[in-house]
């Protein structure tokens, strides 16, 4: 198949250190090429992923301008009917001028969704767009607006090394962006609860400086908690591994939260948070543990030695894995492709 995939424009493909989105299109477009389909990629210019880069010109999802421009660039690639499929991690708005052409397109929501977004593509596209989320939380409130598909996000497995047994004096680890709807003061007094060390990596958003200088620094002592700053994929494959658990303790409704299924690639068990998609991601009792309050998180803590690491493993080897979302996508192109076919032989008879 020829697919067009397209990411936002404000982080390359892939990203050095954050960037869930731009990962997963790394990842789906590596995997796509290995098994022999042609990749088209529109993205931030300095991208270097597999497949053919056409770079989008304009650099802010937020403008009006550039997601015209974005808009036209993908339009006139997809006008000269070289794709079998136009995939979209972008925003709908970029496919606003070919919805009503006869092509099959796929929206994938990695964030908030819209119903009139929905209800308005499914009426101009004729039925050629298709929509799908990264978990059946995420897609709850809409399902019953356009045709929708569940496919989790995944990790390349060859980046995460599994590690079958962890030293009792192992310390908890928490990853994630250092703001408050991500739980890192949480995971502190988490730690301090349980008594065990816990290592804290992540960036610090700007606009979240004084909030992380006024609730974690304080408490970041370089012996029980430390504090690493943000990680590439290298160094998030041995901080993974190293731990004892990984702690997702959001005050937020996560779509899917990819560090979940990152640490249990690495045999880490995950205890987080009754919020989103932690429940589907983590199976409580066997991957680790879903609680409701920090109490319960540090509870668990003491349980962790129920939870094999092999089984943390092998969840994601079977729902969460490259391999997996590749092939759940590949799948969905193909019955994409055979529903446009069959919809515009009855529209000509």
């Amino acid at each position: 198949m020829r697919i067009a995939l397209t990411a936002d424009p404000e982080l390359p493909v892939p990203p050095l250190h954050y960037g869930g989105i731009e990962r997963i299109v790394d990842m789906l477009a590596r995997g796509l090429a290995a098994r022999g389909h042609e990749v088209t990629l529109f993205a931030h210019p300095e991208s270097r992923s597999v497949g053919r880069l056409v770079p989008w010109p304009g650099k802010s999802s937020r403008s009006k301008i550039d997601t015209i421009r974005n808009a036209a660039t993908l339009a006139r690639e997809a006008a000269r009917g070289e794709f079998d499929v136009v995939h979209s991690f972008s925003r709908i708005a970029y496919l606003l001028p070919i919805l009503p052409l006869r092509i099959p397109k796929l929206m994938t929501y990695q964030r908030e969704i819209s119903r009139s977004s929905i209800r308005l593509g499914s009426r101009l596209s004729r039925g050629t767009l298709e929509f799908s989320a990264i978990s059946k939380f995420m897609m709850s409130h809409v399902a019953d607006v356009g045709r929708w598909h569940l496919v989790y996000n995944g990790v390349p497995l060859e980046t995460y090394s599994f590690v079958p047994s962890q030293d009792d004096d192992a310390p908890l680890v928490f990853l994630g962006r250092m703001e408050e709807i991500k739980g890192p003061h949480v995971a502190i007094d988490v730690a301090r609860r349980a008594g065990v060390r816990l290592i804290l990596a992540g960036n610090v958003p700007e606009a979240h400086r004084r909030w992380f200088e006024r609730n974690v620094a304080p408490h970041v002592d370089g012996d029980r908690v430390r504090y690493v700053g943000p990680v590439d994929d290298a160094q998030k494959n041995a901080l993974l591994g190293a731990a004892k658990a990984f702690l997702m303790p959001i005050l937020w409704e996560e779509p899917f939260g990819i560090v979940m299924a990152e640490a249990m690639a690495c045999g880490t068990p995950v205890i987080g948070f009754r919020r989103g998609s932690v429940p589907e991601v983590v199976e409580h009792g066997v991957t680790g543990f879903v609680v409701d309050t920090a109490e319960e998180m540090a509870a668990a803590v003491g349980r962790i030695d129920e939870i094999r690491r092999d089984a943390a493993r092998a969840r994601v080897e079977k729902m969460f894995s490259d391999d997996a979302v590749v092939e759940a996508y590949v799948s969905l192109y193909g019955r994409m492709i055979e529903r446009c076919e069959g919809h515009f032989r009855e529209a000509v008879i």
